[in-house]
């Protein structure tokens, strides 16, 4: 399944023990379940000591999973522990 394949990359990635996991829309082709539990598995690793940077159009899932948030707006770099500012989709 999707979520099967996207917790073997994770721990491959995990394997060399990096700082930093970056991850291109990890939820972007799976149900809601399945993407709920990969956003878990990022929680746990976070607090492990792993920083995750991760892209996503899936307001829900950052608004559900709250953290940092940067956002790229009209050409800026907005940061949610500088400014406040809404998550809406724009189409």
């Amino acid at each position: 399944s999707g979520g099967e394949q996207q917790r073997v990359v994770i721990a491959r990635a995990l394997l060399n023990e990096p700082l930093i996991l970056m991850a291109d829309e990890p939820t972007g082709n799976l149900d809601p379940e399945v993407a709920n539990g990969i956003l878990k598995v990022f929680q746990q690793i976070n607090r492990s000591g792993t920083a995750i940077l991760m892209a996503t159009h899936s307001y829900g899932l950052i608004k559900k999973f709250p953290a940092r948030i940067l956002k790229c707006e009209e050409g800026k770099l907005l940061d949610s522990k500088k400014e406040n500012f809404e998550l809406e989709m724009d189409y």
